[in-house]
């Protein structure tokens, strides 16, 4: 059965494991906001895929609740962690920029090809929350973490069953895939998780020295996540669209996984 926000104990929080970690702080709380504004973003697939009730239907069933559900989850650690940050304010600011780049005109040019999106999207989420559940010392937030995770990977699932079947509607071939992939792929190190983690931090900041800046807090967080980061899952999450052969996916992921590491350490 799937899990719900109250099969959450938010009581038995290890406060000494998690109080006075800046870099914690920023993860949790950038996902919380990323994830708090998954309707906005509905709406376009929504819009997008008008007429195939089939997606629509799961969209707005399942991904989009249990999208919010992790928004839920994270935000109430937040509040219950660091009741003194005004999440509510900080949240306000992310998703004014948000809500600007949130818009139909980034989606795909073809609904296989957003679907091939909605993977590299979905694998960006799986492997981060496996990072922060990996990094995370707090038992109650690597419970939920991993839950999350778990949901992403069905997530993948769903989006690259919906990829199968457009690819045999519009006909996509293997470079309009792998040109969607390059773009998706390219447009990660400044993705909206950016603009999560910098609001996060100028209101973690706010009104008091930040030890380094805000820029400097990002890529901390950054170089503590790639310490436990699942690059090689990643490369195969990413390429399974291409639907190559085994062996040739097989011979490609170790380069692919090297040159991902070699991008996200710069």
């Amino acid at each position: 059965m799937h899990w719900s926000f109250e099969d959450l104990d938010f009581s038995k929080i290890d406060r000494e494991r998690i109080q006075g970690r800046d870099d914690m702080f920023l993860l949790v709380c950038s996902a919380s906001f990323m994830e708090s504004s998954s309707e906005t973003f509905t709406r376009n697939l929504l819009d997008y895929f008008t007429g195939d009730d089939e997606v629509g239907t799961w969209f707005t069933t399942a991904w989009e609740p249990e999208e919010l559900q992790h928004g839920r989850a994270l935000k109430a650690y937040v509040q219950q962690v660091w009741p003194k940050f005004n999440w509510d304010g900080a949240y306000a600011d992310f998703f004014a920029e948000y809500a600007k780049l949130c818009t139909t005109d980034a989606l795909e040019p073809t609904r296989g090809q957003e679907m091939v999106a909605r993977c590299i999207v979905e694998m960006g989420t799986t492997t981060v929350y496996q990072a922060l559940n990996a990094v995370c010392e707090e038992p109650v937030l690597r419970d939920f973490t991993w839950r999350i995770r778990t949901d992403e990977v069905q997530h993948y699932k769903h989006f690259y069953r919906y990829f199968l079947s457009y690819r045999e509607q519009e006909h996509l071939h293997r470079i309009q895939v792998m040109a969607t992939l390059w773009r998706r792929a390219a447009e990660l190190r400044q993705s909206d998780a950016n603009v999560a983690l910098r609001h996060a931090a100028a209101w973690l900041f706010r009104g008091r020295n930040p030890p380094v800046s805000v820029s400097q807090s990002v890529k901390q967080v950054f170089a503590l996540m790639l310490t436990q980061y699942p690059i090689e899952l990643g490369a195969r999450m990413t390429i399974k669209p291409l639907l190559l052969p085994v062996h040739i996916q097989r011979w490609i992921e170790r380069p692919l996984a090297a040159l991902a590491r070699r991008t996200l350490l710069n």
